[in-house]
């Protein structure tokens, strides 16, 4: 009975996820902190999957950060999320796939929004065709694009040139998943394994050979969190939330952070940084950060993909240590290489984090 009662709990917290046939939007700011990621997973859908993926060049933000901190009105956010199924549709697609954690949760809330009051729904259609002469379609499915890479994820490891594993020691590697807070806080039902046992990461995690960290502060927010970061004043607060994790998971020694929203992912990887050189205080082993990855980036090292042509080099915390880790092979004198074939401008070096 207690295993039936699991059961019926698990499916709870399960989703329709489409096979194929998405229609792709990508997020407005974490293509100028991880450029690479999104091209990764594209990629990796496209080429590696063998699946149909819809880019439009026409579709624009969400408007998830200016509605979070009221500089965008509801009513006008309704409206540009209508536009983007209307675009969706005239692509000729039903399946939505959204890059972005904040906009997955925004979207989700103006669907549910739509179904408790269709006369709020009906309000939008009318101001997006008063304003473009379009009309829309709602979703048939709409997913965040981990929830694709979870459910392709015994696939993908098929594939791999790499694990998640120790090759000097043949261990897994450890790792700690963080998922963004709009993922399932706001709508447990809308995320794998809902809020507290969330399992979209840490599904792709072990199916790569890598061990999950369990600890005591894993569902607490990153930080980032709107109003405390982009208030000058509160940007203490923000910081003090991250160090609160790093301190929280550093007993544990984690190899990795893997994370599934671009908030999260930059402030994990910047902070330390900024942690580094105000407090003194490193969390990786012999004076280096601990790597922070987004879910595409996991899988598209694991497949063998380049680090460099990745970007993570853009990433604060050098990444180099978890490469020698898993055997990737690649070339440290091209790391700044840009596409034109030419030397970047180097970063300077910090005074105490690590660099390669």
């Amino acid at each position: 009975m207690k295993v039936d009662g699991k059961k019926v709990f698990w499916n709870e917290y399960q989703k329709d996820i489409a096979d194929d046939q998405y229609y792709f939007v990508r997020s407005c700011i974490r293509q100028n902190f991880f450029p690479g990621a999104e091209e990764a997973f594209i990629r990796i859908l496209r080429n590696d999957l063998g699946k149909d993926l819809y880019t439009d060049p026409n579709h624009t933000t969400c408007t998830g950060i200016g509605y979070h901190v009221d500089l965008v009105k509801l009513e006008t956010t309704m409206t540009v999320i209508a536009r983007q199924f209307s675009l969706m549709a005239e692509a000729g697609y039903h399946n939505f796939v959204i890059s972005c954690v904040t906009s997955f949760g925004l979207y989700n809330e103006i669907l549910d929004i739509w179904e408790k009051h269709p006369e709020i729904e009906e309000q939008v259609r009318d101001y997006l065709y008063r304003s473009t002469e379009r009309e829309f379609r709602i979703p048939e499915n709409l997913v965040h694009a981990s929830d694709i890479i979870f459910k392709f994820k015994d696939q993908i490891a098929a594939k791999t040139r790499y694990k998640l594993v120790n090759q000097y020691t043949g261990k897994p590697l450890q790792v700690v998943e963080h998922i963004g807070c709009h993922y399932a806080k706001i709508f447990p039902e809308k995320g794998i394994g809902g809020a507290e046992h969330p399992y979209v990461l840490a599904g792709l995690i072990e199916s790569l050979g890598g061990e999950v960290i369990d600890y005591p502060e894993k569902r607490m927010c990153c930080g980032f969190g709107f109003r405390q970061y982009f208030i000058k004043a509160s940007r203490g607060y923000s910081l003090s939330c991250t160090y609160r994790k790093m301190k929280s998971m550093e007993p544990y020694q984690p190899d990795l952070i893997v994370t599934n929203c671009p908030g999260c992912n930059f402030f994990f990887d910047r902070w330390q940084y900024v942690i580094s050189e105000t407090k003194g205080e490193t969390y990786g082993e012999e004076g280096n950060g601990i790597p922070v990855l987004t879910y595409e980036e996991v899988a598209a090292l694991a497949l063998g993909y380049d680090p460099w042509h990745l970007g993570l080099q853009m990433h604060q915390v050098a990444v180099e240590p978890l490469l020698g880790k898993m055997g990737v092979d690649y070339d440290p004198a091209v790391k700044y290489i840009g596409f034109s074939g030419k030397q970047l401008s180097k970063p300077q070096i910090p005074d105490l984090l690590k660099v390669y």
